[in-house]
């Protein structure tokens, strides 16, 4: 009887294992297969796709193309981890120093903020959807892991400034030099880059061609930043210098 018992527990426990290699094989695939092919799209980009057709716009157009590191304005990257992300070089996906703060934050009354890194909002634009449950967390967490485990730094920013929303419709810092500032992103400022990285907690109702006095001076701190970090050596450098006081 007790070999009996064992039989169907076997077989549950090989399929279980299955299941789990099949779960990998197909979720790490495609993080492999980005590492070196730049993404014809992403989840947040199909997402809109699908929104516009459903509610029916006919001059729907999203603008989008992709720049490689090697010719991307390093400006922009910078901007991007001087407003969101301070420690990018330093962590493996998950900032837990600023996680820490927005709890006590919160804990002492003041307002929940975000702390995801630019590892995360990789993770999420490219391969999720949008919104807070749980679900949608975990698999955030667990992409995060992927993408620090098989991309290098320097990838995973490449990535996510060829695909963040940056404008109504604009994705990636290509198209937003010619859409939003009508130039190359080559020949965007430092000025411009920290306009573009001011809009990013909501790019929908924040304008970087025509800054409210709210992104003006946020963008002017993102500037104070990217000098503070040393300059765009913090983003290609493979060993950057920690500067002191590293903020979120």
């Amino acid at each position: 009887m007790p070999a009996l018992l064992k039989r169907p527990r076997r077989r549950w426990l090989r399929w279980l294992i299955y299941l789990i290699g099949a779960w990998l094989v197909l979720t790490w695939l495609p993080v492999v297969i980005f590492r070196f092919v730049p993404p014809p799209t992403s989840a947040f980009m199909i997402e809109r796709h699908f929104a516009a057709w459903r509610h029916g716009e006919k001059h729907f157009e999203l603008h989008q193309h992709w720049v490689p590191w090697r010719a991307m304005n390093k400006q922009v990257p910078l901007a991007m981890v001087a407003s969101e992300d301070q420690r990018f070089p330093f962590h493996h996906g998950f900032d837990f120093h600023a996680i820490h703060k927005a709890i006590d934050t919160a804990e002492d009354g003041g307002r929940l903020r975000g702390a995801s890194t630019i590892s995360q909002q990789t993770a999420k634009n490219l391969f999720l959807w949008g919104g807070r449950n749980f679900v949608r967390k975990g698999l955030e967490a667990y992409f995060t892991v992927l993408l620090e485990l098989t991309w290098p730094k320097h990838r995973i920013l490449e990535v996510y400034a060829n695909i963040c929303q940056l404008g109504d419709n604009v994705y990636g810092v290509g198209a937003a030099g010619q859409q939003l500032f009508g130039t190359d992103q080559a020949r965007l400022s430092e000025h411009q880059a920290a306009l573009l990285a001011a809009v990013l907690p909501n790019p929908k109702r924040l304008h970087a061609a025509r800054p409210s006095a709210y992104v003006q001076h946020r963008a002017a701190w993102i500037e104070r930043q990217m000098r503070q970090l040393g300059g765009t050596a913090y983003v290609t450098s493979d060993h950057p210098t920690p500067p002191r006081n590293l903020r979120r």
